[in-house]
């Protein structure tokens, strides 16, 4: 009797890929275009417009993005045409003048770095010295794990 069955693999369905479920995600992603950024800006928070915000990312470069030229987003045009959900715009920017903004805010960051780092050193006394190394390590005392008693 043993010797007719078949091997379960054999008799197994045919081996097919299952669907993995991702919850969507609240913002659309536009295709990418080369040479260019895609980020959401605000327009709105809790009802209120902000205007200031939006015109201050337009002076850095940012454009908002036209609903006609991503139909992949499958969004209704507003009024004025632009991408936007939930009070944020869709706004794009060419990808060098956001690296330049980047290198920008970096210098900036690290000059405040350095200021505070001169700022510490300033209170450094010879008889007991301030170290700035920002580095960590760890030891193990002798015979810690080597199971000696």
């Amino acid at each position: 009797m043993a010797e007719n069955r078949t091997p379960r693999d054999n008799a197994s369905r045919e081996k097919t890929t299952r669907y993995v479920y991702k919850p969507s995600s609240a913002l659309p992603d536009p295709n990418p275009e080369p040479g260019w950024e895609f980020r959401y800006i605000a327009t709105h928070v809790l009802g209120q417009s902000m205007p200031t915000n939006v015109s201050s990312k337009m002076r850095d470069g940012w454009e908002p993005v036209k609903a006609a030229d991503h139909p992949e987003l499958m969004l209704q045009g507003n009024a004025n045409g632009n991408v936007e959900i939930g009070g944020l715009m869709l706004c794009k920017i060419p990808t060098e003048k956001l690296m330049a903004m980047k290198e920008y805010y970096d210098t900036q960051a690290q000059n405040q770095m350095d200021s505070v780092d001169n700022h510490f050193m300033r209170n450094n006394d010879p008889r007991m010295p301030l170290f700035a190394d920002r580095k960590s390590s760890t030891s193990r005392g002798s015979g810690f794990g080597t199971g000696s008693k």
